[in-house]
This record gives C-alpha cells, structure tokens and sequence, in this order.
C-alpha cells in the first residue's frame, strides 16, 4: 500500500478549538509508520503500535521513558500539535534543555498564524494600568466559570456534586467586589490566592475528603494535590495551545509574567482550572481512581466545558477591548 502524504493545510482542517484529544504519555517511542504517527509500548516480546490521531489533537504530554523521532516530530508540527516533556504523572512539565518546573512547549514554526491579536495585545501590554485591566477581566471570566460549572445540574446529577451554593456565591462575589480595588498585579495574585484557599475548603467540605493543605510540584502527600498538579498540567496544554493558535507569545503575560517566561500559559489556565481540575480532582481522590482513570475523568470534562473554546474567546476578547484596532494594519 502506497503511503498518503497530507499537507499542513489538510492537517489543519479542524480548528484547535473544536479538536477532541489531549494526550499523556509514558514509557513509549513516538514515531511515524506507514504515514502514520504513532507511540509504540512493549509487552514482552512484542510491540504494540497505537495511532494518534494528530489532525483531531491539540496537545502531547510526553513523560517518563519517553522517546520521540525527528520524523514524528515533523508531522506533528505540521498538524499543529504542541508537544510538552514532564516528568511522571505529567508534572513538572519540562523544557528541552531547563531542569525546573516551567511552563514551556516545543511548537511547530508556522508562519501563517494570525498577527491581528498579537499587534492588538502588545498595544495594549506595555501599559501597567492596562495589563492590570487585562489580568482583572480575566479574572472575571474565571469568576463566571467557576459558577457556571459548579452549579450546574450534570454536576450535580453525574458527579454528586453538591456544593453549597450559598457559600459559593459568597466566595464569589467578594472576589469580584474587592478586584476593583486592586492598584497592581501583585494585589491580584494576593486576592486570587485567598479565593482559591477558600475553594479548596470548600470543595474538601463538599466531597468529605477532611482537612487538606495544598503542595505544589509533585510534593503533595495524598491523592487529591497529586490529581491537582496533574489536571492543572493538562489546563496549561489546553493554554499554550490557545496561545499558539492566536500568535500570543507565552512571555506577554497579563499577571504571572514577572519571573516566569511562559506567564500568559499561566494566566489563560487559570480562567478553568478552578472551574474544572480542581472539583474533578477531589472528585476522582474520593472515588479512588487510579491515574488512568483521572486523566480520562477530567479530560472529558474539560471536553464538555468547551475549555479551548473559552481560552481562546476569552484572548480574542481581551485583545478586542483593549487593543488599538487600528494595529489590524500595521
């Protein structure tokens, strides 16, 4: 059988936001066969080859004994699939050649990605009232997410998930009270910080999982900070991948860019990952799950919450209001 060669176009007929796979990897070789993009395990004497739909997939996580080819590497830069390497369970996600936990990916050199949003934010970026503005509709969006997936009935009714609404709602709504009188970043981090603490007491309440402390980076002692770090990894591949597909460098960040070079990664995972990893991750703690089963669990739902969608709508809005309009010619 003749091979089929695809372009980049025809590789790139679904759009990012509309791709159905995000893929974690471990203890297999990624290479190309028959055309194909495939990751190969073993299973004593035997080889078992396994297709990656690379057209339908937005991002590859590829973590312990993991090895890739040039070849597979190709194809997947032409599909427009970022690639990450981590460490087990998918943090901390590595760059090529830095040994710390940074948000860096390995993304195809397309040249015919849109200019438009990148002239609008760098417009913008250089202001500090106007990043501030930036990074305080982001949070808005946050806010609105968290209450639309938590409260939502299929949570409810398919997770038992019952929160108190009452609280939620107060949690909330002094989040978004107090953003107006935030003067810089560093406030917003503060404020965010003490939201997501009362998140996480909340939840720990909700699902009976007890007292929890949150540790970072693969240090957690129970299940729960092990499925956070994990799911959040997941978000940031959704977050880099929306900034690819907009031509948003990952260093013009709104608030976490000060030290950290992929700081808008950070800022656009932030808009699900309360909404989606953190629920779902003391879901799948109480249920038991294995890794596996963790991974499938909030991969779906952040399939069903449309997350890409909201990443890069999310962008496209920020950039729309408070970029000059007339960067468009540049």
């Amino acid at each position: 059988m003749s091979q089929v060669e695809f372009s980049s176009s025809e590789l790139k007929t679904i759009l990012h936001s509309k791709r159905a796979n995000l893929y974690y990897l471990e203890h297999c070789r990624l290479l190309v066969n028959g055309g194909r993009v495939e990751y190969v395990t073993e299973q004593g004497s035997e080889s078992l080859y396994w297709n990656i739909p690379i057209a339908n997939t937005t991002s590859i996580l590829l973590g312990t004994g993991t090895s890739i080819t040039q070849a597979a590497m190709r194809e997947l830069a032409k599909a427009g699939v970022l690639v990450g390497f981590c460490g087990g369970g998918g943090s901390p996600l590595f760059a090529t050649t830095e040994v710390e936990p940074a948000v860096s990916w390995l993304t195809s050199q397309s040249e015919y990605r849109p200019t438009e949003y990148l002239q609008q934010w760098v417009s913008f970026w250089f202001d500090d009232q106007q990043r501030l503005n930036a990074a305080i509709r982001f949070q808005h969006i946050r806010i609105a997410t968290i209450r639309k997936r938590w409260l939502d009935a299929r949570m409810r009714r398919d997770q038992a998930f019952e929160v108190n609404a009452q609280q939620l709602e107060q949690i909330l709504d002094q989040f978004a009270s107090r953003l107006g009188q935030c003067g810089n970043s560093n406030d917003v981090l503060a404020l965010e910080a003490s939201m997501t603490k009362a998140l996480y007491k909340l939840v720990a309440h909700t699902v009976g999982f007890g007292d929890f402390t949150r540790a970072k980076n693969g240090s957690g002692i129970d299940q729960a900070n092990r499925f956070l770090d994990h799911g959040n990894y997941l978000a940031y591949g959704l977050a880099a991948t929306a900034c690819w597909v907009l031509g948003l460098p990952h260093g013009l960040a709104v608030l976490h860019g000060k030290t950290r070079r992929g700081g808008l990664v950070f800022d656009v995972a932030d808009l699900i990952k309360d909404a989606v990893v953190l629920p779902y991750a003391f879901i799948a703690a109480m249920a038991g799950d294995e890794e596996q089963d963790y991974r499938n669990r909030v991969i779906n739902a952040l399939q069903k919450a449309d997350a890409l969608d909201l990443m890069i709508e999310s962008l496209q809005s920020v950039a729309g209001q408070l970029g000059t309009k007339s960067c468009k010619s540049c």
